[in-house]
Formats: C-alpha cells, structure tokens, sequence
C-alpha cells in the first residue's frame, strides 16, 4: 500500500483529493495537511511514501516545504498538485525529487492516470538489462506521445479508454468500459482492440457466464 499525505490548505481541494486517492487500488491517505508546518509535523509522526502537494500554501511556497524536507533527509516522492505553471518553478520542482505534476482543475481521472503511473514505476525492481529497460521504466510517469491513429478513433476517447484500463488491474471488458465512459460496448471494444494491436494491452476469454465467454482485457506493464 502507497501511503499519500495530501497537503492542500482549501478545505474543498482537500477533501475531494483525500476522496480521489481513496479511490485507486494501492493507494492510502495517511494523513491531510493544511499548511507547511502541519505537513511537517504529520511527517514526523506518520510514515508517507508520496506527497500530494499544493504549491502554494499559506505559510510558503511549497517548494520550500520540499527543499526542508529534503534537507532533514525525507525521501518521499512528490506528486505536485497546483496551478503554477511557470516552467522554472517546474524545473526546480524536478531537482527536488517531484516525479508528476498535475495542473488544477483536473478530474479525477487525471489524477488516477498519474498514480497508477506512479504506481507502475515505483513497482518496478531488478537490475536492468540495458538502456532501453532504463527508457522505459522513466517512460512510465509521462504521458504517451500522441500517435496517427487509425481513421474513426480519436485521441482523447483513447486517453480515457486507457485511463480505465490501467486503474483495473483484474482487467476489464467492453461493455464496463463503455458503462464508465458513456460510450457503446463496441465503441469502448474498438479502442480497446487498438491498444491490443500496439502492445499496450493483452486480453483473454473470461469464463463462467451463460452463452460465448466475454473478451477480459489488461494494461499490458511492459508495454508502456
């Protein structure tokens, strides 16, 4: 189990985050931090394996939270959860260890694509075999690049197709892709063949229903 602290000083933010983490498998709110120095005492009394952190707190920049945190010797990774944009604060951001950002107002989804990501990359172990193992372990905490895709399926329907394949890691299938999308069971099944055919996704007979077994489908982890 990840365990987050959320440090976010809106009480609404807060909550709606703590609820969105609660939510993907894996994941655990540990504690709920409303300023930098609550954040600091939560660290010292609460193990925490990922911040989920607001930049912009009403006792500093956020930033300055890691920088100290980094300094007393805490390794936790950083998810930043903010409405900066300004490319340096990203940077230096980076040089402190923070392995996301996810920019405000985002949706739940967003959210859930870059802790499964997350998820995914601090799972994976060994030594390995050469650069290219190294490419695509790094690979796994961002976004895929876009690609042509065949004509009649689109970028974003793909996006969120693959956000739900990859919060079910007991898999899924067409029909309760398309339930969760509001899209049709064909629809959702046309996507999900795509990313069978580029690698992205595996799928198998699911047995035990009356009639033709339904087509299970699972993000594919070494085909990211």
């Amino acid at each position: 189990m990840i365990r987050v602290l959320v440090v976010e000083d809106d009480p609404v933010a807060a909550d709606a985050h703590q609820l969105y983490v609660g939510r993907v498998p894996g994941f655990a709110v540990a504690a709920v931090a409303r300023s930098r120095a609550e954040a600091v005492r939560a660290l010292e009394r609460t193990p925490v394996d990922l911040l989920l952190l607001d930049l912009y707190l009403p006792d500093g920049h956020g930033l300055r939270l890691l920088r100290s945190l980094r300094a007393a010797g805490h390794s936790a990774d950083v998810i930043a959860v903010t409405s900066a944009r300004d490319l340096a604060v990203v940077r230096e951001g980076v040089s402190l260890g923070v392995v996301q950002y996810v920019l405000k107002p985002f949706t739940f989804a967003t959210l859930r694509d870059r802790l499964v990501r997350y998820a995914e990359f601090r799972g994976a172990a060994g030594e390995a075999s050469g650069q290219d193992e190294v490419d695509r372990a790094l690979a796994t905490l961002r976004a895929p690049e876009p690609a042509r895709l065949p004509k009649g399926l689109s970028g974003p329907t793909l996006e969120a197709v693959t956000r739900v394949l990859r919060a079910a890691p007991d898999g899924v299938t067409a029909a309760a892709a398309g339930l969760e999308l509001g899209i049709s069971r064909i629809t959702a099944r046309r996507y999900l063949e795509h990313l069978v055919t580029v690698g992205r996704a595996v799928r198998s007979p699911q047995y035990g229903q009356v009639g033709r077994p339904e087509l299970q489908y699972r993000w594919r982890a070494e085909g990211r």
